[in-house]
């Protein structure tokens, strides 16, 4: 009948994308009550039977049987003598059941109604991911590598879905081939052409968050509470963690023993190294320990500008700062402070030193910016380092450091 086959040729949709039969059943019955309205101008006396079991389709008609001559609405009500012709045993006031052959649409109709039901099933599968994604945002999901484009990757989760984890999301020393399983966080769910588009990411500081609450029980089970988490991805992270168990030293529990807990996460993010820090409403103690692994010998806080001086054993300073001075720029963004790095030198003998300052009309601003940035803020402080080093920690190239280097030097020589 033609009702079955029409119905089969939506079984695709029916088994595939993931929508509940309620769901099915109305959407088709919507359609085809549409169909109806433009084929009579009502659907009040119709009734769209959806089987989803057997997935087919009955669409029946129902009219009261008047007297011949009686009838006021065609669509409401037949003449005795055509309900006769039907069933010989109706009477007048029974109700009348027929069954309305599809192909009685006509053909153009039949390839709307399925393009329509196509396009509003599409619509719902649609709404299912965005729903999916959207109340999965923050979580860690594994999903296997499908395509790998200069920009981005395309991976498909276990249901087919596509997602995407852009370059920009990715641990810069990340590199996967084509059916590989990777665990990143959901990031945002995004329409594009009234399409969803699902973004993952292995950058975010959530992504370092949650692999920590699947590594450390403590955390999941709500006794440690990650204060703040502060990453500069595939180089070094700073996580903050308070406890709200006297008995639990959170640093150690994130640790674990010999580090056996922490191990795994700085594998997943590519050897990144993590500084797990307790955190404190101390602002003095918080900068201490954020600047980890160095050791600070005095510091001066301006509150109100929210600026911290901080003093250091010429030997602590470059373990402050940091390679491309990401320790220090970590420990900035998690206390909310800017920070500045000074050799302490008390107790030492003092030699005559000069302000990269007086040297302003000599080497270009942005130069003496660089080499502050670093922590060098004096002529000596410039020189004790080797051009190596130099050239290491900041983005100044070398034939600019010997430069640098040489005009320094010659301040020196003629004091």
């Amino acid at each position: 009948m033609a009702s079955i086959n029409l119905i089969e040729a939506f079984a695709d949709f029916k088994e595939a994308e993931n929508i509940d039969r309620p769901t099915m059943m109305k959407v088709v019955e919507d359609v085809f009550k549409t169909l109806l309205r433009k084929k009579y101008g009502s659907d009040e006396n119709f009734d769209v039977i959806v089987n989803a079991e057997k997935g087919d389709l009955e669409i029946m008609r129902r009219r009261t049987i008047v007297e011949d001559g009686a009838v006021m609405d065609p669509l409401a009500e037949i003449a005795y003598s055509d309900a006769v012709k039907i069933e010989p045993d109706f009477e007048v006031g029974e109700e009348i059941y027929e069954e309305v052959n599809i192909l009685d649409f006509g053909r153009r109709a039949i390839l709307a109604a399925k393009q329509t039901l196509a396009s509003r099933i599409s619509d719902l599968k649609k709404n299912v991911l965005v729903k999916k994604y959207g109340d999965r945002i923050g979580e860690i999901i594994s999903a296997e590598v499908y395509q790998v484009w200069k920009k981005e990757i395309l991976l498909l989760d276990e249901e087919g879905n596509e997602l995407i984890l852009p370059k920009s999301e990715q641990i810069p020393q990340d590199y996967f081939k084509k059916g590989e399983n990777i665990r990143a966080v959901v990031k945002k769910v995004e329409l594009k052409n009234n399409s969803p588009v699902i973004i993952l990411s292995r950058t975010s500081p959530s992504f370092l968050a949650k692999l920590l609450e699947i590594e450390v029980p403590e955390i999941f089970d709500g006794l440690i509470v990650i204060k703040k988490i502060v990453r500069e991805p595939g180089e070094r992270a700073k996580v903050a963690v308070e406890s709200y168990d006297d008995r639990i030293d959170p640093v150690g529990a994130c640790v674990g023993m010999k580090g056996s807990r922490i191990h795994g996460i700085v594998r997943e993010l590519k050897n990144e190294n993590i500084d797990v820090i307790n955190w404190t409403n101390n602002i003095q103690l918080l900068i201490q320990r954020s600047l980890t692994p160095a050791k600070i010998t005095t510091q001066d806080l301006d509150n109100d500008k929210k600026q911290a001086n901080v003093y250091l054993k010429p030997d602590q300073v470059s373990l402050a700062i940091g390679k491309k001075g990401v320790n220090i720029k970590l420990a900035q963004e998690l206390t909310g402070y800017s920070i500045d790095v000074y050799r302490d030198t008390e107790g030492e003998p003092q030699e005559f030193d000069i302000d990269l300052e007086e040297f302003s009309d000599e080497i270009e601003t942005w130069i003496l910016d660089e080499l502050k940035r670093v922590g060098c803020d004096t002529a000596r402080s410039v020189l004790d380092l080797t051009p190596e080093e130099l050239e290491r920690r900041t983005d100044l190239e070398r034939e600019t450091i010997n430069e640098v280097r040489r005009i320094l030097n010659e301040e020196f020589e003629k004091g």
